[in-house]
């Protein structure tokens, strides 16, 4: 995450941003984490990948939902949308299903008041809200399965994840040493030009190394453009997430996570990243292959 530490405003004309302190915990949930990621990813095929693809997704949509829905009827707009969800990310292998899925999803939705005592002034936010967190998360997930059903799909995976996280650590660890000039002070205060500059850099020597262990078929330049569209792309999906955090006035998604927040905050730079990521490699033709 692009976070800073802080600036003297008399050294220099912008706004003061706030330190973030620091939580060993998050190295703890790296350390336990990404052995199993990687196990899963490595050995697990496609199905039981999808699977747990579905789960992670299922988790970040529950604290979606709850940031947004309104009780009563939170629960049963929310077990809709889980259950649309979870067919459209898991049905993810045949791509003409999607279209039906979602029209199925907004027809139950908009139906729910038929049988239900919703306050007419709610039904079109809160089934927009429902419907909106199964595209958010049920379309942009479903990549990921398409990725790893790519040719060595399951070293795809880990060159996203792999530049993904680089650029992520990158941002954190360069914002908050050096950070002064806020990015999108509107929406995360904390993230910083210097903090994007450090993420492109970590995402560069991730594809690089990358290149070197796993995808030989990468060439220079596909480093850098890889590297500069999942850096855009991953910081476009950290900023809407901070967006609808702000909107519903939340620090986190949640806590499942410890030290990282929600699921959804740690999804939330893959989500659009996926996509780009995908595209790039099938409309140019770089699956690549295991050294």
């Amino acid at each position: 995450m692009l976070e800073c530490g802080t600036t003297n405003p008399e050294t220099a004309p912008i706004a003061r941003i706030p330190s973030t302190r620091f939580d060993p915990r998050r190295i703890y949930t790296v350390l336990l984490g990404v052995p199993l990621i990687y196990a899963a990813i490595r050995y697990l095929p496609p199905p039981a990948f999808t699977a747990l693809a579905v789960l992670a997704g299922g988790i970040a949509l529950m604290e979606f939902y709850r940031m947004t829905l309104a009780p009563p009827h939170d629960k049963i707009l929310g077990g809709i949308g889980l259950l649309g969800f979870a067919v459209l990310t898991g049905g993810a292998y045949r791509s003409e299903v999607i279209v039906p899925i979602l029209l199925v999803s907004l027809l139950v939705l908009l139906s729910v008041p038929l049988v239900m005592r919703i306050p007419l002034t709610q039904l079109i936010t809160q089934s927009a809200l429902a419907l909106f967190g199964i595209v958010y998360l049920g379309l942009t997930l479903s990549y990921v399965v398409w990725i790893r059903l790519l040719p060595q799909g399951e070293w795809l995976i880990f060159g996203l994840l792999l530049l993904t996280w680089a650029a992520d650590t990158g941002a954190y660890l360069v914002g908050t040493l050096c950070g002064r000039h806020p990015l999108a002070p509107r929406i995360s205060p904390k993230k910083t030009m210097e903090g994007l500059a450090g993420g492109l850099f970590g995402a560069m020597i991730a594809a690089f190394l990358a290149r070197w262990w796993f995808l030989p078929d990468w060439s220079s330049m596909d480093c850098v453009v890889v590297s500069a569209l999942l850096t855009g792309a991953g910081l476009w999906g950290d900023l809407a997430e901070s967006a609808i955090k702000r909107s519903a006035g939340v620090k986190d998604s949640g806590g499942v996570l410890p030290g990282h927040g929600g699921m959804l905050d740690r999804l939330d730079s893959l989500l659009f990243a996926a996509p780009a990521f995908y595209y790039y490699v099938t409309l140019i033709g770089r699956v690549g292959s295991p050294a």
